[in-house]
């Protein structure tokens, strides 16, 4: 399986940017997939993922702003990111996991096989 991010860019706070991934190799929706990021110094955080059974989660960070979501016609991945924040500058990396991984790990990056190169996000203030 193969993962390829697109979509990052400087973007002012407040406003909005939409990452997209891209699966080859395998169908999309039989998989966990997810957005992490890592921010220059930190550790890599969850940002959110979409269940291969349609179920979404979000880290507290993120919650209320982003938005992921899935076209299985288009085998693609995105995150809409609305009222970005300084604090949401990173790296963003989309993964595929294997969909038998319960609800109450699906934001732990070890339940991950697949990972895309990463797309840089930056927000100005």
């Amino acid at each position: 399986v193969q993962l390829q991010a697109s979509g990052g860019g400087l973007v002012q706070a407040g406003g909005s940017l939409r990452l997209s991934c891209v699966v080859s190799g395998d169908t999309l929706n039989m998989y966990n997939m997810a957005w992490f990021r890592r921010a220059p110094g930190k550790e890599r955080e969850f940002v959110a993922v979409k269940r291969f059974n349609g179920q979404s989660y979000y880290g507290d960070s993120v919650k209320g702003r982003f938005t992921i979501s899935r076209d299985n016609a288009k085998n693609t991945l995105y995150l809409q990111m609305n009222e970005v924040k300084p604090e949401d500058t990173s790296v963003y990396y989309c993964a595929a996991g294997t969909k038998t991984t319960i609800s109450a790990y699906v934001s732990s990056s070890d339940r991950y096989e697949f990972w895309g190169q990463g797309t840089l996000v930056t927000v100005s203030s």
